[in-house]
């Protein structure tokens, strides 16, 4: 089976902005879950233009808590490093977007943010301002703040690698960029000693879901000739090995790159930045999880 065709230059690439966003005495009454937005069904849809979607500028890698009361996503700037911001609910109403530096400076780029299950603990990725000496760190929840940054202290950071997330058994997966393949730590009492290969055909910004019986993931796939990424899905079999991949489909995947898959916390919507602005800017998109389920191998 054949293997990713995407390049390191395509996932990092430095993209433009423009102003088009909300002050702080300009942020609209944003009241429930998601901020407020209405949810997409089987047709994805931009989520929360003008607020976290914002024409000319890119937007990619989103986490909620698993209360739905706080949001973490990746944006940048033109000839910016990439940066976290995030919003969270407090009397029923989302807070205006804000900036979060959780290395202080250390680290000149903060993306992929990732709120673990119980939301006291959110991983994330640094990297230089060229993409490299890319590693997994993460700041632990204190009573109304995030602790000091912590460089995760496992194998993992061995490599060059991105994009962690978890299971809700703890088990954490990433992509490797020295192996060019997706791995995974199984959880030990909180700490990552060992690392294995997942083995799928391909895949980069791997993304397990909830309950560890899916992976969503972004591929060129030179079995298919595509010329651009695309969304696939891999199922679980009871013998605890991946099905081959399968395409999302032509309502998911366009004639435009889709990158950065994510799963909410309950399991009901898959987010993804596509590539479809002029100079290739992206935008955050979601839509119902019933578009992996349709596809789900009958037992």
């Amino acid at each position: 089976m054949n293997y990713i065709g995407i390049s390191i230059t395509l996932l990092f690439s430095t993209l433009a902005f423009s102003s088009n966003s909300y002050g702080q005495d300009e942020f609209p009454v944003l009241k429930g879950p998601y901020l407020g937005q209405k949810p997409p069904g089987l047709i994805p849809e931009v989520f929360a233009p003008g607020i976290v979607s914002i024409n000319g500028r890119h937007e990619g890698g989103i986490s909620f808590s698993s209360d739905l009361d706080e949001i973490y996503f990746k944006a940048h700037k033109k000839d910016e490093n990439g940066a976290i911001y995030f919003s969270k609910l407090e009397d029923n109403k989302w807070k205006p977007i804000q900036k979060v530096s959780f290395t202080k400076g250390k680290k000149e780029q903060e993306m992929h943010p990732f709120i673990t299950a119980d939301s006291k603990r959110i991983y994330f990725t640094t990297a230089k301002s060229d993409y490299t000496d890319n590693r997994i760190w993460y700041v632990d929840r204190l009573d109304n703040a995030w602790s000091k940054a912590i460089k995760l202290d496992s194998p993992i950071n061995d490599d060059d690698v991105f994009f962690p997330n978890q299971a809700n058994n703890g088990d954490l997966y990433y992509f490797n960029i020295s192996k060019m393949k997706t791995y995974y730590a199984p959880n030990d009492n909180g700490s990552f000693p060992e690392i294995k290969p997942v083995e799928m055909g391909f895949g980069v910004h791997t993304f397990i879901s909830p309950s560890q019986d899916y992976l969503v993931s972004n591929a060129r796939n030179k079995e298919d000739g595509s010329k651009k990424s695309d969304l696939y899905v891999y199922f679980k079999k009871k013998d605890g090995t991946w099905t081959k991949p399968i395409n999302l489909g032509d309502k998911v995947n366009s004639n435009f790159i889709e990158s950065v898959p994510s799963v909410t916390p309950d399991g009901k919507y898959l987010f993804f930045s596509r590539y479809n602005e002029e100079n290739e800017l992206s935008n955050l998109y979601w839509v119902s999880t019933e578009v992996i389920e349709k596809l789900r191998p009958k037992v």
